[in-house]
């Protein structure tokens, strides 16, 4: 799929139907991708999982996804993904500002992630959205075999901006 042929997109409620698609970008995406397991868990507590599905030439294919955990008065981003192919067009900004459009929604004040510390890309995506650096966890993500990465924490206050807020 090529964006200059992209027809449309559409956010999508999770289905298991989506399941092999989301797996095949989660292990091109990072060294350390979540497993069956952790998609299938999700699901089964109930978190919000959305599909974000890219249509060219007429067929409709998965280019991104989300899953978070609703807590009282926040929402915690666990993962968030756009196929490396689509990245840098925007489409993690809109899956990022979907998510806090259901956040409000859902009456949150707060929308919580951990990033990797050597992500500066998705850490300047996140400041752009207005996201604040709050803390670190030490040791957090697997590296390589006894070899750990820190994590940064950020952090937005939902009440206090716009993003993602519909007129």
């Amino acid at each position: 799929m090529n964006t200059t042929t992209l027809t449309r997109t559409r956010y999508v409620p999770w289905s298991d139907s989506w399941l092999d698609e989301v797996l095949a970008i989660e292990q091109s995406a990072y060294s350390h991708p979540w497993s069956i397991g952790n998609f299938k868990d999700s699901a089964k507590s109930g978190y919000h999982m959305v599909v974000l599905l890219g249509e060219d030439h007429g067929r409709e294919r998965v280019i991104g996804y989300l899953v978070a955990m609703e807590g009282v008065d926040e929402v915690h981003l666990l993962n968030i993904t756009v196929a490396p192919a689509w990245q840098g067009h925007g489409l993690g900004s809109g899956l990022l500002t979907s998510l806090c459009d259901w956040s409000r929604q859902r009456q949150a004040q707060w929308l919580w992630l951990e990033v990797r510390a050597s992500n500066a890309r998705a850490m300047a995506v996140y400041q752009r959205l207005g996201f604040k650096r709050v803390g670190t966890r030490k040791a957090y993500y697997p590296l390589s075999p006894g070899q750990r990465e820190d994590a940064v924490v950020m952090s937005l206050l939902l009440r206090a901006t716009g993003i993602g807020s519909t007129p």
